[in-house]
Formats: structure tokens, sequence, C-alpha cells
């Protein structure tokens, strides 16, 4: 099978890529805590620090210490 001689730049590389997109939408779940909301598939909820319904990491003190 033949091999390139030579190696593409990263311009050419990067022109090559450009179709690469996403064609759909993130995957979202409804939200545990907030009926009728809804949350991105595999993701802690940034406001309660939550995942799948149990408590991941504490609000209180992530934010003491920002």
């Amino acid at each position: 099978m033949p091999l390139p001689k030579r190696r593409h730049s990263n311009q050419r590389t990067r022109k090559r890529r450009t179709h690469y997109k996403l064609t759909h939408n993130p995957a979202m779940v409804p939200s545990f805590e907030k009926p009728g909301e809804y949350n991105l598939l595999h993701h802690v909820d940034q406001s309660t620090g939550r995942y799948k319904g149990r408590q991941v990491f504490d609000m209180a003190d992530d934010q003491a210490q920002g």
C-alpha cells in the first residue's frame, strides 16, 4: 500500500478537516432535581453539584475557595 512521501502541512490538514463538524445537538437528559429542565448527558449540574441524583461536590466549599 502506498505511503506519502512528504508530510502534509498544518494548513492542508486543517483545510481537509473543515468538513468535520457536529451535525446533531448534544445529548440532553431530563434533570433529576428540577422537573422540566434538561442537563447535558454525563455532566455534573453546575448549579447544585449533583450527578445522577447524588451529591458529587459541595458548592458552598467550592464557592468559598474561589
